[in-house]
């Protein structure tokens, strides 16, 4: 057998083992589920003559849901119906893709109100406590 050792990394962790344990974890739940369904999916806001990506949308097939991992509006552009278009689009992914809804997290100095806009309801929530801020997760059924 493998001789093993707990290497405990509080700060800085090398990003290669992220993945390592990452792959990890989807080929093990992928023994049990089946796997995943397709595959990440984004919404990128590109702006200039290079066409860079100034914000947008990143998502996941999250087993049968869709999870919005990441949403930027750049701030200067807030206001301006791009939140609720990069929503809209991702729903309209997820629904194609057979998913039962979308779901995601978000802070309490963030966007709670807008995703409750958009018909999303919260369903867990983390409290505010010292340093810690709230947080709350909503979700959106099909």
């Amino acid at each position: 057998m493998t001789e093993l050792h707990i290497d405990i990394r509080p700060e800085h962790p090398d990003t290669a083992d992220r993945d390592a344990l990452l792959a990890a974890l989807d080929a093990d739940n992928e023994k049990t589920s089946g796997g995943r369904e397709g595959s990440d999916f984004a919404v990128i806001l590109r702006a200039g003559p290079d066409g860079r990506c100034i914000g947008g949308l990143w998502g996941v097939d999250d087993y049968g849901w869709a999870f919005v991992s990441y949403l930027l509006v750049p701030a200067e552009h807030r206001g301006d119906g791009l939140g609720r278009r990069l929503m809209a689009e991702a729903e309209a992914i997820a629904h194609a893709r057979g998913m039962a809804g979308v779901w995601l997290n978000t802070f309490d100095f963030q966007a709670r109100e807008f995703y409750e806009k958009l018909g999303y309801d919260v369903f867990a929530e983390l409290p505010a406590s010292g340093r810690a801020r709230g947080q709350y997760f909503l979700r959106k059924v099909f």
